[in-house]
């Protein structure tokens, strides 16, 4: 008795209808069955009204195997969708978090947000460092020059392996992460954003930069959750803002460290 009725509420708790197998391979499609002393009752799907068959013709550890596999897919399948809705809300919290300012904010617990400063970047040759403006570039220099930010290191310091931002565009341009070069006058330390050269005639910019995979998703106008695709070594970064082949770049730099 005992065993009958752990297969009627296994049967029953599933809610879907079921597959009844028969010994000999075959099945009827069932919304529920009771197995009783020498015989197995069961409501036929295809025939809306109940049935019996000798317990002998039917396949019964097949046919709680079966319901046993749809009830944990079932059950794999309700989880899946309550953490992706949980995402969902948490991601809605997140982006509600977000300053309307144009910048890059910094993800952290409970949906903080903390802005990484804008750095001020310098075009630098052989002959002078100028100060770029988005709002009024300078004059280009032609041959070869350097976009650099001062100093060794970036305020910003993070151990987070893969630490998640999300940068609001002041103007629809292309975005992406790159890895900082050390500056090469010892005199005046710097990090390297990117490395230009002017191509004559139609004053156009050459640009080489050391860019890091991200992943990229778009959740609001100009807006993007992003963050590095693999875990990023300790180093100097900068998430920047350009339209290729202009000098109009604009830079929000972090240090990635070990043991902070």
């Amino acid at each position: 008795m005992r065993w009958f009725l752990s297969v009627l509420f296994i049967a029953s708790a599933f809610g879907a209808n079921v597959k009844l197998y028969l010994a000999d391979g075959t099945w009827h499609w069932v919304r529920e069955y009771q197995v009783l002393a020498d015989r197995v009752r069961y409501y036929s799907v295809e025939r809306s009204d109940w049935e019996e068959i000798p317990l002998s013709l039917a396949d019964l550890k097949r046919t709680q195997a079966d319901v046993a596999s749809r009830t944990e897919a079932d059950t794999a399948e309700k989880k899946a969708e309550a953490e992706e809705a949980q995402a969902e809300r948490e991601m809605r919290r997140e982006i509600r978090s977000v300053p309307a300012e144009p910048g890059v904010y910094l993800l952290g617990e409970s949906a903080k947000m903390t802005p990484l400063a804008q750095a001020e970047l310098k075009v630098v040759n052989d002959k002078r460092r100028s100060i770029l403006k988005a709002i009024a570039p300078v004059p280009f220099l032609m041959g070869k020059s350097t976009l650099e930010i001062d100093g060794t290191a970036g305020k910003t310091m993070l151990s987070q392996e893969r630490p998640e931002f999300y940068m609001r565009l002041s103007d629809a341009e292309r975005f992406g992460l790159v890895k900082l070069w050390p500056g090469t006058n010892k005199k005046i330390p710097s990090r390297i954003v990117e490395k230009w050269e002017i191509v004559p005639v139609v004053k156009e910019v050459v640009t080489e930069r050391q860019e890091v995979e991200i992943f990229r998703k778009q959740v609001g106008d100009d807006l993007y959750k992003v963050w590095p695709m693999e875990t990023l070594p300790p180093g100097e970064y900068a998430w920047i803002q350009f339209t290729e082949g202009k000098a109009n770049t604009q830079a929000w730099d972090f240090a990635i460290v070990r043991g902070k």
